[in-house]
């Protein structure tokens, strides 16, 4: 038997005041409307953190919904996007419209390197990625804000000759800097209690956002016993000593999709797409979907009605086969 103290289980409300404070820097996982943490998600709004640094590959619903409830005010990213629903999330369009953030724009790949440098322990990483783009050019953070800020790397980016060249080459190549957040959330379809996870489907930058980072918390849609896990082992993706908080949250990524679970909810996306449009609407909508629900369950109930049949996943395939994916 284990010592209690390998037990990492705790509630979405311990687990966010402990690791996620105002001013942190934070990666969320997932990929535009796949396996987003957003039972975490609406806990960190809820708690009414603020002044968050967000680093993201390629977020979409989680991360909008941070940047609609005011707590973000830094952001370094590739993409962020609601597939069909909104091809740039409203949320974060505005706010980089209206100026209300600062934003580091990077390519998807720089960012993967950047997560995979924050993993590995090494200060950078070299690429070709966004050699002859304004990428290059266009900064978005004040150098008072990168001499203020130790976390934050000393430049976005440097462009280098190969070092290896022969006399006769000139090659330029991108460095890009290390990511190390003080906390990263995922999602994943399986954890047991000491924090080994594994999730099921594609696993997006989640390794390697979680592996850069102080902190990690993982949510689950199962917790199952360490036995289940060691079956398969080579199937898991984060050691124990990865992790810092379990959670188990059936249906923790609602309304995106989780691969063996569940797909994402159309017609909710949908409602979010329709408040997330404006300030006016945005509010009220939080208030009913993220302030009013006791907790997570009651709100996917809220949420989902009578939906959580329809986009239960098929077995054999892995997502919902029912689902009207059409506009």
């Amino acid at each position: 038997m284990h010592h209690a103290s390998n037990h990492k289980i705790t509630s979405i409300e311990q687990a966010v005041s402990k690791y996620v404070s105002n001013g942190a820097h934070l990666s969320i996982g997932g990929f535009t409307i796949n396996r987003n943490p957003m039972a975490a998600v609406h806990e960190i709004i809820r708690q009414g953190i603020r002044n968050l640094h967000v680093y993201a590959h390629s977020n979409g619903q989680g991360l909008d919904q941070l940047i609609g409830a005011g707590c973000v005010s830094r952001l370094e990213i590739a993409y962020s996007g609601n597939g069909r629903f909104a091809p740039t999330c409203l949320c974060f369009k505005r706010a980089v419209l209206e100026r209300t953030i600062q934003v580091e724009d990077y390519t998807n790949f720089q960012m993967a390197l950047r997560f995979l440098a924050g993993a590995m322990g090494v200060p950078f990483l070299p690429t070709y990625s966004s050699l002859g783009t304004d990428i290059v050019e266009k900064w978005g953070f004040p150098d008072q804000i990168r001499l203020d800020e130790p976390k934050l790397a000393s430049k976005k980016l440097v462009v280098m000759d190969n070092p290896f060249s022969r006399d006769h080459e000139t090659e330029k190549l991108v460095l890009v800097p290390a990511i190390h957040p003080d906390v990263t959330i995922i999602h994943a379809q399986k954890a047991d209690a000491t924090g080994c996870t594994r999730i099921e489907g594609l696993s997006f930058a989640d390794i390697d956002q979680a592996k850069a980072a102080r902190h990690v918390i993982v949510t689950c849609d199962h917790l199952v016993s360490e036995n289940e896990l060691r079956k398969d082992s080579g199937a898991n993706h984060l050691p124990a000593f990865c992790v810092d908080a379990v959670v188990h949250i059936p249906h923790g990524a609602y309304p995106t999709a989780c691969f063996n679970e569940y797909d994402y909810d159309a017609v909710f996306l949908e409602q979010y797409q329709q408040a997330a449009g404006k300030d006016d609407t945005l509010d009220p909508f939080f208030q009913a979907y993220i302030h009013s629900p006791a907790d997570h369950a009651e709100f996917v109930a809220m949420a989902a009605q009578n939906r959580l049949e329809s986009i239960r996943a098929n077995p054999v395939t892995g997502y919902a086969d029912r689902m009207k994916r059409g506009a």
